[in-house]
């Protein structure tokens, strides 16, 4: 069988590299999309039982987004997967403390830059022959609850809540499948502050416990592996532990 093609954004690190990896072991071809170059390159390292390109790209930008999917197609010709993976926070605070240049920077990573990336791949996945393909989006726990001053965040979480709904319902008549994952304290960069102490609702600070990133990979491979006439709208991964039931 021809080994099928996944786009991973947020590939130099964290979720995004994990996934590589597993679906490098699941016999997917890549492209690994993030800032760094360097990064990327040690990610592809990690995946070397596929064919693998690294695009460094800034995906809140319309114009590098275009000009990797441009790239893309002259690369490898068509897309299956999609997984809309790139995001960052801000600083714990207020949401009156805020500076308006964080709350862009959220907005235009999270949220305008996984809506440009899969506006890129709807193109695409409608006009290859055979045409559809999967679109996976990253959102998170806090895409249900959300967490203390992290306005920014969570605001763009439930965005894309709505930005899946939005692609799973128009990608119906094009074979165009669309699902959402939702990690709870995968052991990334972003989530070690927790092990030493995260507020809480109550305003105390406690400590949550983290899962293995490689549990989170093999979950998306199997939301990749589904033919496309079946979807799992949502699947939420977490760690055992942490407050998530009963959080507020």
């Amino acid at each position: 069988m021809t080994p099928k093609i996944a786009l991973i954004t947020g590939a130099g690190s964290g979720v995004g590299r994990a996934t590589s990896i597993a679906l490098a072991e699941a016999s997917w071809n890549l492209a690994l999309v993030g800032r760094n170059k360097a990064t990327l390159e040690e990610t592809a390292e990690m995946c070397s039982s596929a064919k693998v390109k690294i695009y460094p790209t800034d995906i809140s930008k319309p114009e590098e987004v275009s000009a990797l999917y441009q790239q893309l197609i002259m690369d490898f010709g068509r897309l299956d997967l999609l997984f809309n993976n790139a995001g960052v926070n801000a600083p714990a605070m207020p949401m009156e403390e805020l500076p308006f240049e964080e709350w862009k920077r959220v907005i235009d990573i999270n949220l305008t830059g996984s809506y440009l990336c899969a506006r890129e791949a709807v193109k695409l996945m409608k006009n290859q022959n055979p045409k559809g393909g999967r679109i996976i989006n990253n959102g998170s726990i806090s895409s249900h609850v959300p967490r203390p001053h992290a306005v920014p965040y969570n605001a763009s979480k439930h965005a894309i809540t709505g930005l899946t709904k939005s692609i799973m319902l128009d990608g119906r008549a094009f074979n165009i499948t669309c699902g959402q994952i939702d990690i709870g304290n995968a052991g990334t960069d972003m989530t070690k502050r927790m092990q030493t102490g995260v507020m809480q609702a109550d305003g105390s600070l406690k400590p949550e416990p983290i899962m293995q990133l490689a549990d989170v990979g093999r979950a998306v491979v199997y939301m990749a592996s589904l033919p496309t006439d079946t979807n799992i709208p949502w699947l939420t991964i977490m760690a055992n532990e942490m407050p998530y039931a009963g959080r507020g």
